[in-house]
């Protein structure tokens, strides 16, 4: 079976193309995916069999081999640094649970700012 990288994928669409080892752009449709796969990035080795279609080659029975390195994991701080950050923010929201259980709310601003906290620690960690 061929192999090549994804060029290019767009899941709203349900189509991309792959670049072949050998060169050649092969369409490929959402329905050639393997099961649970949604969408692929660009660089993605893929093993796929190939159809000519009305339109050239076209990809069938893809089967991922590797995923590209992911660029947010390599600017990933250190998991001794984002323990600190944890550990801060576990300290920040004890505060506010304290308050809550007395009644209180914090202050919109200081919600504002922790709610801000709260995402970019969640999305250091979610990569």
């Amino acid at each position: 079976m061929p192999t090549g990288k994804v060029k290019f994928f767009d899941e709203e669409k349900g189509f991309g193309f792959i670049t072949a080892d050998d060169g050649q752009q092969v369409f490929l449709h959402t329905s050639a995916l393997p099961a649970g796969v949604t969408s692929l990035h660009p660089g993605t080795r893929l093993e796929f069999g190939v159809a000519e279609g009305k339109r050239g080659a076209q990809a069938l029975s893809v089967r991922v081999l590797t995923a590209p390195p992911s660029v947010a994991k390599s600017r990933r701080r250190a998991a001794e640094d984002m323990s600190v950050v944890v550990e801060d923010l576990i300290k920040l929201l004890d505060g506010i649970g304290g308050g809550l259980k007395h009644g209180r709310y914090p202050s919109d601003a200081h919600a504002r700012k922790v709610a801000a906290v709260l995402r970019k620690v969640a999305d250091e960690l979610d990569v």
